[in-house]
């Protein structure tokens, strides 16, 4: 685009390069015609006047200037022609100039659109394609997950059927002992690797009228117990006309913990099989009784591990507290101290000050002598100032004045 102002306005306005050659094409064709008419004028009142400059020459001679002129303005014309066909020529070449590059950006942008549709369809197919891809995937995984769910499923109903047949096949204490048994063998598995410096027995300890099933105890290589847990196993058949609750051996358990002295009590139990608050995980009995948790067979262990690590940061934090208190036996050994001392320097520091005290009244007494004798010493500092004024105010005019004898001797003395 070209900027052009206009000479009459001073306004400036844009046109393209058509418009610009067209213009321009117009400005030289006018500037063109106006300087042929101003030469055309020129040279008729040239020629008028050399007309009536030499009406006296010779008709020849008239002629032959007329057809100088006349030659002159043919080849103007001539020129002018010539410029125009220039112009038009320029005109048409801007004009197939601009067209080629009209053409140019059309097959370019037509070429921008292809390749961007191109690209967007093979997008497209890859999406597609991987869309395919993704839903052949899931339907393999769910296919596979249907699979091994049914598979999952088919061996639990087998371990259900086969429990339900070995509990209709023991007695209700058997099915305890056997409870038991599986919490023994799963502690003895890792008692050498995990457990090294653990106790868990039975409790045959019945002289308080009732036991729990297992203590476990642990202790630190300094013998300080790191926890203790009393626990309780319970297990019924499903052909037991009374069904048990959880809740029926919560309090025999607290109150063993409390007899044993165990810090934790846990309840291992298979009663109440499809309540949804015991197959959950391990629940938390301490808003009944302190310390207390309910668990089912397969959190045996993660029930010490977890009881475990806790009593390990607790027994670290105790032995910091133990230091700490012993920190501040010491500091009160060294307040006591303290106390001591200002108690043994306030007595010295009175003393002290009464000595002090005692010091400076003699001082003072010693100040006011010393006073009173610096008062003596100028009195006689003044007397001895006077009769200093006097001996040299003494002369032998004064001594021979009313002493006619030794105004006499005086005088001989002087004479001779």
């Amino acid at each position: 685009m070209n900027e052009i102002i206009c000479p009459h306005c001073n306004k400036a306005f844009k046109v393209d390069e058509a418009g610009y050659a067209t213009i321009l094409k117009q400005v030289r064709d006018h500037e063109f015609e106006r300087v042929l008419h101003e030469r055309v004028e020129l040279l008729e009142k040239d020629k008028e006047s050399a007309v009536k400059l030499a009406t006296a020459n010779a008709k020849n001679e008239l002629q032959a200037q007329v057809s100088q002129k006349e030659t002159e303005l043919a080849e103007l014309r001539s020129q002018r022609d010539a410029l125009m066909i220039e112009l038009r020529a320029e005109k048409d070449a801007e004009i197939t100039r601009l067209q080629a590059k009209v053409e140019a950006a059309e097959m370019e942008k037509k070429l921008a659109v292809t390749e961007t549709v191109s690209k967007i369809e093979k997008e497209r197919d890859a999406l597609a394609n991987e869309v395919k891809s993704k839903d052949a995937e899931k339907q393999l995984l769910e296919s596979s997950l249907r699979d091994k769910y049914e598979s999952e499923l088919k061996t639990k109903d087998e371990m259900i059927a086969y429990y339900k047949d070995m509990k209709a096949k023991l007695s209700t204490k058997m099915v305890g002992e056997t409870l038991e048994q599986h919490c023994e063998t799963e502690f003895n598995k890792l008692r050498a690797t995990g457990f090294q410096n653990a106790y868990f027995e039975k409790d045959n300890d019945a002289r308080t009228g009732s036991k729990g099933d297992y203590i476990y105890r642990e202790a630190d290589e300094a013998g300080n117990e790191i926890v203790s847990i009393m626990f309780e196993m319970k297990n019924e058949g499903d052909e037991t006309a009374t069904k048990h609750k959880n809740d029926d051996f919560l309090r025999e358990l607290d109150k063993d913990r409390s007899e044993k002295k165990c810090e934790y009590a846990v309840l291992v139990t298979l009663l109440e099989a499809d309540s949804e608050l015991y197959n959950t995980g391990i629940v938390d009995m301490s808003h009944r009784y302190p310390k207390m948790y309910v668990i089912r067979p397969q959190f045996f262990i993660p029930m010490i591990t977890v009881l475990r690590n806790a009593a390990l940061n607790s027994l670290k934090y105790k032995s910091e507290l133990a230091m700490v208190r012993a920190q501040n036996v010491d500091i009160t050994n060294f307040e006591d101290s303290m106390n001591t001392f200002k108690e043994g320097f306030a007595k010295n520091y009175d003393l002290a000050s009464r000595k002090f005290k005692t010091a400076i009244e003699e001082i003072d007494k010693t100040i006011s002598h010393l006073q009173k004798t610096k008062d003596a010493l100028l009195s006689s500092e003044n007397n001895l100032r006077l009769a200093n004024n006097k001996a040299q105010d003494l002369s032998i005019k004064r001594l021979t004045r009313g002493n006619p004898t030794m105004a006499a001797k005086f005088a001989e003395l002087h004479d001779a």
